[in-house]
């Protein structure tokens, strides 16, 4: 932490990640044979290779009743596109961003999903340098840099303001934000209801912001919690109970090997009369929903 006066931040979105999955063979020999090299026999390339093919090849997908093929992108909603977008990701980022990091020009480099977050030395370079560069990687990705805006960026849902000899964080709300959950009066089972509170009040706590921001922050959830009809009280006794069991962890339990899960399509209250007797069992219950109207 030293030397963060001459460290900047900047954060970089990835707008067309999916455009950025073009099928190439130097790209897959490179990227895809290196990968499965540490698992497969080398002989086996050829065959994978020719497998993705197919798969890449396979990108139909459907919108309000018409089919569609992707120019120059594997599949939405393919169950190997999260992967392949990957991997070419982490294929770009050894080729051209590495020795960036290597050579000190970047101090901190990080990818989560779509949003990159880059700490950089000041004497050494300048966003508008970082960005003219990266966007020269691959002509179907398109960045939308986020730059340090009075001594603060946003990333994630995180905000950090750089002080005098650390670093401040607090909890990031975009505009597009929303405050609508599960509305207490629809027809969910208690567990859905409040999931989104769950993670709300867990993240409010272990992150390390002050106390005025924590409050802050609490008010937002009620603020949330009131404008989709939960009482008060249930939220606030939620937040006690995650308190309690952040501050006062439970003995660890012998788990069972035998566990088994099923799930239940949850109609009404009245569905627990079934649940219940699960109880003391090695069956865990999920629940799903088909009508949420109450």
């Amino acid at each position: 932490m030293c030397r963060v006066s001459s460290q900047w931040g900047s954060e970089l979105e990835i707008g067309a990640v999916w455009g950025g999955v073009v099928w190439s063979g130097a790209w897959v020999s490179l990227g895809v044979v290196s990968f499965w090299g540490e698992v497969v026999f080398r002989g086996a390339g050829s065959l994978i290779i020719k497998l993705l093919e197919n798969i890449i090849n396979q990108n139909y997908f459907s919108f309000q009743d018409q089919t569609y093929q992707t120019d120059k992108a594997v599949a939405m909603g393919s169950p190997i596109s999260g992967t392949m977008a990957e991997i070419f990701l982490q294929q770009l980022e050894n080729t051209h961003v590495k020795h960036l990091i290597e050579a000190k020009l970047l101090f901190f480099y990080i990818m989560y999903v779509d949003d990159i977050l880059v700490i950089y030395d000041s004497t050494l370079t300048t966003p508008d340098s970082i960005q003219r560069y990266l966007s020269t990687i691959h002509n179907n990705i398109q960045l939308n840099p986020t730059h340090e805006n009075n001594l603060s960026v946003s990333f994630l849902d995180l905000i950090f303001t750089r002080k005098p000899s650390h670093l401040d964080i607090d909890i990031h709300r975009k505009n597009t934000t929303t405050d609508t959950t599960i509305n207490f009066l629809s027809n969910h089972p208690p567990e859905h209801k409040l999931a989104a509170y769950r993670f709300l009040i867990r993240r409010m706590f272990t992150l390390p912001v002050h106390k005025e921001q924590r409050h802050e922050e609490w008010q937002n959830i009620l603020h949330t919690a009131h404008r989709n009809n939960f009482p008060r009280c249930l939220i606030t006794n939620l937040k006690h109970r995650i308190k309690k069991k952040l501050t006062q962890p439970s003995p660890p339990t012998t788990s069972r090997h035998d566990t088994k899960w099923t799930t239940f399509t949850y109609t009404s209250p009245q569905i627990r009369k079934i649940t219940n007797l699960f109880k003391n069992t090695n069956i865990k219950l999920a629940f799903k929903c088909n009508d949420t109207i109450a």
